[in-house]
């Protein structure tokens, strides 16, 4: 009887065992997909732009005030990854016609734009990104139509149209299906109060094939709100899940087959909680009055807001297209698309009717959770870093028949000044090439050249902006626009301003990040003479025969050459000193020799090798000026001189205040087209703040548009009309 019961037990356990593998085995594949999709988004993280301008119509010649919001996608607060913001405007043709680099201090940074007023008349593009965003153009940057006037100008009005049709409204079902090639199919019913229905239609084939099994991911903004692994219970398999389990926002559902790979998608949405702000202004106000804004957040957020910046503007209203506030724009941002965007059509996407959502969702395709990239073995590499405390020059080494130099030639940058910078770089492949500046809003001054001038290389230095080749997704329209009637008094106005010469520009603000102090990049040298200790010499042969021990400067056939003796037995050293005035390198000793030593101020000695990571001086000698800036010698043909600011300055918005009856009884005209700009409001403690300004001689309709976020990520956006009258 024991016999027989043995062999019964035995298979038991086996069975038991196989289930207890096959769950492990599911439960490691699941456990892989979470770990694959927090792995993806930490590689490559998401950026998004907002950009916050003080209207979206222009006259040529006229100022554009904005302030630049960097928000990281997935945690929606504001972005410290990249330190600078690139603004471009491109003309209806796409060509690039103004260029900006703006500093980002926590995410936030403001700057202007001055229009040049031979600007034609036409819908204009205001594209945004940073260097990391640059990796995945034409989707990943901030994009802005405006339409901007020229009111001298006979030419006709070039509108941009999209490439591509808009998504069009389709009347939805309760179960919208994504139809895969795979015998599986998702629906999903977001339709009930508390509960997200998912339905998984599948085959036979496909459930015996995967042990009735399957995965079900649900991330937002690469947030895992779900992961689970679902039983096949039949051809239609329901699943209920918690609405309370999922983020605001677009929802991405994933399903799996039992081994892990992705066999389908749909989008679902989750509603964005209202508007954090409260703004109180007058409805009706006289000209030349003061103008009263009351601003204040409800008592969850108010805490928050004391560590957030908020940007107000103050503008006619006018038709020129539809708004589209921070809130709604983070909800589909770049990742989904221009086209999503321009569906929704600056409308307040948690009030779209239930069609046109249903409409969006079935079109959506996220530009970055791309599950078929995320399960890639392939290796991801990416051109442009990270800006976030360095900035980057790119370059390319040519050689003399303009042939790319190859992998592994040496350039070296240095910053002429009483303190000498250096550093060195080696050719990729193609030859191109990058150096690393640290940010600042301080003006540099570079000098880039090979480490071997005798081999006749030419370097050519990129612009860090975008390929001008990347097209926005708009083309030139050559119809003639209709000329809104509005815009002939902006013209007049503009051009009043012009005559009694009326700047909205104040003065500059202080740097957020002044410019770094350099140092020394040999540290403090062996020896260090400053000729103001000693007697003047009239030449610099007797400077260094007279005054620096173990350093000689003698007469050849060819000129002079400099040489350094060994410290021990006083032999010379076989290798010459690296050569440097005011921290250049030089290879020419008689351009020292032929100094007036009347305009050196210290000569530094480094007597021993000394190591930039992997560069090696075997000595340097470096003979400073009182000028400090090489500006005594001529640049030889194999070096570039670059004056470059990283980023633009930054000037304050003013305006009159009409505080007193004089200035209330002035005769020259205030005809502003910008009521008011500021685009760093900080709040009191208690969450509140108030805005005074003063209107202008127009009578018109204006809008309040204000736009923020706090450092914990919640977005701030309202919009509020009055008249002046």
């Amino acid at each position: 009887m024991r016999q027989k019961i043995k062999p019964a037990a035995l298979l038991l356990i086996c069975l038991l065992f196989v289930q207890s593998m096959v769950a492990q085995l599911q439960e490691n594949i699941l456990d892989n997909l979470k770990q694959s999709l927090i792995g993806y988004t930490l590689e490559v993280p998401r950026e998004e732009l907002y950009v916050h301008t003080d209207r979206e119509t222009y006259i040529a010649g006229e100022i554009i005030w904005f302030t630049a919001y960097l928000i990281d996608r997935q945690s929606l607060k504001p972005s410290i990854n990249s330190s600078i913001a690139y603004f471009e405007i491109l003309n209806p043709d796409n060509r690039q016609v103004m260029q900006k680099r703006i500093l980002l201090n926590e995410g936030m940074g403001p700057g202007q734009i001055v229009l040049p007023d031979s600007l034609s008349t036409g819908t204009y593009t205001l594209r945004a990104y940073t260097s990391w965003m640059k990796n995945f153009l034409p989707d990943n940057c901030f994009i802005k139509e405006l339409n901007i006037y020229n009111s001298i100008s006979s030419k006709v009005f070039k509108e941009k149209v999209s490439v591509g049709n808009p998504i069009k409204k389709e009347t939805g079902t309760q179960y919208s299906e994504r139809i895969h090639s795979n015998p599986v199919t998702l629906q999903a019913n977001n339709s009930g109060p508390d509960y997200l229905e998912i339905g998984i239609i599948s085959s036979s084939a496909f459930r015996s094939a995967n042990n009735d099994l399957l995965h079900i991911l649900i991330q937002t903004r690469g947030n895992i709100n779900l992961a689970s692994t679902e039983n096949l219970t039949g051809d239609t398999t329901r699943i209920r899940v918690q609405k309370a389990l999922l983020d605001e926002g677009i929802n991405q559902i994933t399903i799996f087959n039992a081994f892990g790979k992705p066999m389908g998608e749909k989008y679902v949405f989750s509603p964005v909680k209202a508007n954090i702000l409260s703004l109180h202004v007058t409805d009706s106000l006289k000209k030349r009055a003061r103008i009263t804004l009351d601003l204040a957040l409800g008592n969850e957020a108010a805490a928050s807001w004391t560590s957030s910046n908020i940007s107000i503007s103050i503008a006619p209203v006018t038709n020129a297209g539809e708004y589209m506030d921070m809130i709604d724009y983070m909800i589909l941002g770049t990742e989904f698309g221009r086209l999503a965007l321009q569906s929704v059509n600056g409308r307040r996407i948690n009030e779209l009717p239930e069609e046109v959502m249903d409409s969006l969702l079935i079109h959506l395709s996220s530009n970055w959770i791309d599950w078929e990239k995320i399960s890639s073995a392939d290796q991801r590499d990416f051109k442009y870093p990270l800006e976030k405390t360095d900035h980057f020059l790119f370059g390319k080494l040519y050689s003399g028949d303009q042939q790319s130099a190859g992998p592994g030639e040496v350039l070296l940058l240095c910053r002429p000044g009483k303190e000498a910078g250096f550093q060195y770089t080696t050719t990729e492949t193609d030859g191109s090439f990058s150096f690393r500046i640290p940010v600042d809003e301080g003006m540099k001054d570079l000098i880039i050249m090979p480490e071997n001038p005798d081999k006749n290389y030419k370097i050519i230095m990129k612009s860090s902006f975008s390929d001008p080749d990347i097209q926005t997704g708009s083309m030139a329209d050559p119809t003639n626009g209709t000329v809104p009637p509005y815009i002939a008094k902006m013209s007049v106005n503009h051009q009043v301003k012009r005559i009694y010469g009326i700047s909205s520009q104040g003065s500059q603000l202080d740097p957020a990040l002044p410019p770094l102090k350099q140092k020394r990049f040999y540290g403090k040298p062996d020896y260090e003479l400053i000729m103001a200790d000693y007697v003047s010499l009239p030449l610099m042969e007797e400077v260094f025969f007279e005054l620096l021990p173990y350093v000689s400067l003698k007469k050849r056939n060819t000129g002079y050459e400099i040489m350094l003796a060994d410290r021990v037995d006083n032999t010379p050293y076989i290798t010459s000193p690296c050569l440097m005035i005011d921290g250049v390198i030089t290879r020419d000793a008689t351009a020292i020799a032929d100094m007036d030593p009347d305009i050196v101020e210290r000569i530094d000695v480094i007597k021993e090798k000394y190591i930039v990571g992997r560069y090696v001086f075997n000595s340097i000698v470096n003979v400073i000026t009182k000028a400090g800036d090489y500006s005594c010698f001529s640049l030889p043909d194999y070096m570039i001189r670059l004056p470059y600011r990283i980023t633009d300055p930054v000037v304050t918005f003013i305006s009159p205040e009409y505080t007193s009856t004089e200035m209330l009884d002035s005769r020259i005209p205030d005809y502003r087209n910008t009521l008011y700009w500021n685009p760093a409001v900080r709040p009191e403690k208690d969450g509140t703040a108030r805005i005074e300004c003063w209107s202008s001689d127009n009578s018109s309709d204006y809008v309040i548009h204000i736009q923020g976020i706090t450092k914990e990520g919640k977005m701030i956006s309202e919009r509020k009309e009055f008249r002046v009258y």
